[in-house]
């Protein structure tokens, strides 16, 4: 185990920061930015053409040979002579598998192997409804038809065979982009910004977008918070400042094809998102809409949150956004929530005619939605910045990353950075890639200077690389990043952060599109005036068997049109119900359309979260449920789905737990066999639950001297092995003591209801003089299981800390923990805001910081 502990800093370095080798040869690349600028009739000339061509040949080799003055004073888009997509390279991390658009054809027979993953995500309940139920007709032989749901699910389809012979009509071309981002602290006068913005000029030439966000422009405190009274003047200022710095003498040379025009700007409280277009392509930008997302003080007000950008470049979508996140070391949890809610709640009203032209370049899920609005997801290149406030990992001392920070060293700190970890876990920024951390954390510095903060009278923090920029790309190949880097402007604790890429954009030719469109229309009359759909599902009862808490199962269902005409079907709600299925089950995809002989699939996947299993194991629940698939113009499909659930010890109270002495998963789950079996009136069989003791025991026995006890991760696979176990009464095996105290984090965490319930937190502040009162009150108002588990536990962690020489855990660490396992989050109370929260919070684990070090019990 110390072996492998070893050898993760390298591997997980190279799952973040490494890009999958093209298999194939790519084509030939697009042309770069030259400089015949294109008016929107006239076509590039073939020296234009042939010198874009040799400038992106340039790039995509990475040499390091100077533009001339001419080829740098270049920036239009021209067109490439082919149509064939690019293929960009860069070192970016590995992101997860994206899911195919397109149908799956053939498998899925009845005999088909369900799929096990962990489940380490929120899943949506059910799928997306293509259209309301209430507009269905039904005709005098029984047949029922939706108009809605058959125009949108067949102009879906015809937009997804269009979409996959995009490349016979689309050009392709080069740009570059440039990505700032600053946290001022609220400071910044007259000081150049050139060494930020205009950095790598010489090397990659001018930009054709510049995109700039800042946090911070303004204090964040309770006036500027509440009325915003200093940030029109502050951003006015920035994008002044941004604009003057573009548009130097030194950078236009008194050319005016060579200026920035600001396209649009979007300010909320300190955070500031501007975007500046060279002059060339402004006639070819189209569809600019912004949007501000608050996230901050009661989940709304804008001391935190997003402000974004969207647009059309040529034929491509765009979309950037600049956030502040969530602050403290410790609060990962409420980065990945701020982030989870700006990238909900970010949305865009460009109207039907808008939305309509994004379906044509590949959106297809607002068309089937019906909306005039677009999503972040809904854009080909996504750029997400700002001070995302991510830090290293409490793991590592604060010491120790300044240290680390200071001398340059950098694989340690990358291994433990906090964004890393959530983005390799799945629960932050799925599918989006980052460049190479190959430069010191750029917080926090003592403003003024380049010297991390460590004066006396200032609070210690830990340096971090706070300032990210990340993208996300429809087509991943059709982003490269040139660099990724940070400024040495020092007025701010932060330092700057920039990055350019070379994206790659579309280039729509309408003659040749309406010539597909023409095609696949023919193609589509073809089968449509046949006559009625008619489809054969290879199974309509599906046995998921036996279904383990955490973990995904997944079944297909084949669908194959035998009809001799196009079929279209979705899924729909039963009567009187508004989803189409319960929340333990998920269904994708959710409607579709198939020509004749075609066959696709839907999977059908069980997640057991902690939620469901307290349903089941309250016998409020069963994995059982129907779903309705409804043949557009034809007839209803009932599948019936089926599983067991495999009974845990995770998701049940401690006080249903200490009434077994046999393994949880021989309890029946029905209440009637259930009571035939056991005494349900009969006193508690234990003290405190078996499981309980069981993990103790063993943890006491491997070893409360392991380094890093409580604080390392365990193995995911002994992790389930160990929670099988506790749950069928097995022996252990020689698991991991890492392992061992991730399983009871977990069970404590996860149990139904907490040890310690919002009813018992303290009502006043805690001092030296009231702390002893408050404890005694605590033990007495505690329920007798509940306080034999918290006696316990408290009585096992004090034998844990006599070895904190060796397991370097301490006393604090240690309440945090009990903290986060033991007691209902205050958070929870939407009547409370974040600061008395935070305040509760901090009452509470004084408490258990008490217990630990006295002799209160």
């Amino acid at each position: 185990h110390q072996q492998q502990q070893q050898q993760q800093p390298q591997q997980q370095q190279q799952q973040y920061q490494q890009l999958p080798q093209q298999q194939t040869v790519p084509p030939p690349p697009p042309p770069a930015l030259i400089s015949n600028y294109p008016t929107p009739s006239g076509p590039p000339s073939r020296a234009a053409s042939n010198a874009s061509a040799h400038h992106a040949s340039s790039v995509n080799s990475n040499t390091n040979n100077q533009r001339s003055h001419h080829n740098s004073h270049q920036s239009s888009i021209q067109s490439s002579g082919t149509n064939t997509p690019p293929t960009n390279s860069a070192t970016r991390p590995t992101t997860a598998t994206r899911r195919s658009n397109t149908s799956a054809a053939g498998g899925g027979g009845g005999g088909a192997t369900p799929t096990t993953t962990s489940s380490n995500t929120n899943n949506p309940t059910g799928g997306m409804i293509v259209a309301n139920r209430a507009a269905d007709e039904e005709t005098e032989d029984g047949r029922i038809r939706n108009r809605e749901a058959s125009t949108k699910i067949r102009d879906a389809w015809i937009y997804k065979q269009i979409r996959a012979r995009q490349d016979e009509f689309t050009q392709y071309k080069q740009g570059r982009v440039f990505v700032g981002t600053w946290n001022v602290n609220a400071k910044g006068k007259d000081e150049s910004l050139a060494s930020w913005l205009c950095a790598d000029w010489h090397k990659h030439g001018p930009p054709d977008i510049v995109v700039v966000g800042f946090q911070e422009m303004v204090d964040l405190n309770a006036v500027n918070v509440a009325v915003e009274n200093k940030s029109q003047a502050r951003s006015a200022f920035w994008v002044e400042r941004i604009r003057s710095t573009l548009n130097s003498r030194q950078n236009t040379l008194g050319d005016p094809m060579r200026t920035y025009t600001t396209l649009a700007e979007k300010y909320l409280v300190g955070l500031l998102i501007c975007v500046f277009v060279k002059a060339p392509h402004i006639p070819r930008v189209k569809y600019v809409k912004t949007d501000s997302v608050g996230v901050g003080v009661m989940g709304v007000m804008g001391n935190k949150g997003g402000v974004s950008l969207r647009l059309q470049f040529y034929d491509s979508t765009l979309c950037f956004i600049c956030t502040h996140l969530a602050a403290h070391r410790e609060n990962v949890a409420g980065r990945n929530a701020d982030f989870a809610n700006v990238l909900a709640k970010s949305s865009f009203e460009i109207g039907q005619e808008a939305v309509q032209e994004v379906i044509r370049l590949g959106s297809m899920s607002q068309w089937a939605m019906g909306l005039n609005s677009v999503g972040v997801s809904d854009h080909d290149l996504v750029f997400w910045f700002g001070d995302l406030n991510y830090r290293v990992d409490e793991s590592i001392p604060t010491e120790r990353v300044l240290e680390l920070s200071k001398a340059n060293v950098l694989e340690e700190l990358i291994e433990h950075d906090q964004l890393n970890i959530e983005r390799a876990q799945g629960r932050v920024f799925r599918d989006f890639e980052e460049g190479l951390l190959d430069f010191r954390p750029t917080y926090k510095y003592q403003p003024g200077t380049d010297l991390y903060e460590e004066r006396p009278d200032k609070k210690l923090r830990a340096p971090a690389w706070c300032d990210r920029i990340l993208w996300l790309a429809q087509e991943p190949g059709h982003v490269a990043q040139l660099n990724y880097c940070r400024s040495e402007l020092n007025i701010s604790d932060h330092k700057p952060v920039m990055s350019t890429f070379l994206v790659t954009i579309k280039d729509v030719i309408l003659a040749k599109r309406e010539g597909v469109y023409r095609e696949v229309m023919k193609m589509l009359d073809t089968y449509e005036n046949n006559s009625l759909p008619m489809v054969s599902l290879n199974r309509i009862h599906l046995d998921f068997g036996e279904v383990r808490y955490d973990q995904r199962v997944t079944l297909p269902i084949a669908i194959t049109n035998t009809g001799q005409v196009v079929a279209q079907f979705r899924l729909v709600p039963k009567v009187d119900e508004i989803e189409l299925c319960k929340p333990w089950l998920t269904v994708e995809p959710t409607y579709g359309m198939l020509i004749p002989g075609e066959q696709t699939e839907i999977e059908l996947t069980i997640t057991i979260d902690n939620s469901t299993a307290h349903q089941l194991n309250t016998s409020r629940e069963v994995l059982e449920d129907i779903l309705i698939l409804r043949l557009e113009n034809g007839r209803d499909y009932y599948i019936s789905v089926s599983g067991k659930y495999a009974r845990s010890c995770f998701g049940m109270s401690v006080d249903e737990l200490v009434l077994y002495t046999a393994p949880i998963r021989e309890v029946p789950l029905d209440p009637i066999l259930r009571a035939e079996k056991y005494d349900l009136n009969a006193r508690a069989a234990m003290c405190v639950p078996k499981e309980l003791w069981r993990i103790i025991d063993a943890i006491y026995e491997r070893g409360l001297d392991e380094r890093d006890l409580f604080t390392a991760v365990g193995d995911p696979d002994e992790v389930y092995l160990i929670r099988e176990c506790l749950d069928t009464g097995a022996l252990f095996e020689s698991f991991t003591v890492h392992s061992m105290t991730e399983v009871l984090t977990k069970f404590l965490s996860n149990l139904s209801s907490p040890i310690v319930p919002l009813s018992l937190f303290p009502t006043s502040d805690i001092d030296a003089q009231n702390i002893q009162s408050f404890t005694r009150k605590f033990l007495e108002d505690m329920l007798p299981v509940p306080y034999n588990v918290f006696i316990y536990i408290i009585s096992f962690f004090r034998e844990v800390l006599l070895h904190r020489q060796r397991n370097r855990l301490s006393p604090a660490k240690v309440a945090r923990i009990l903290c986060n396992c033991l007691v209902s989050s205050p958070q929870g109370n939407a009547e409370e805001s974040a600061s008395s929260s935070n305040q509760l919070r901090g009452n509470m684990q004084q408490l258990m910081l008490h217990f630990l070090e006295t002799n209160s019990i």
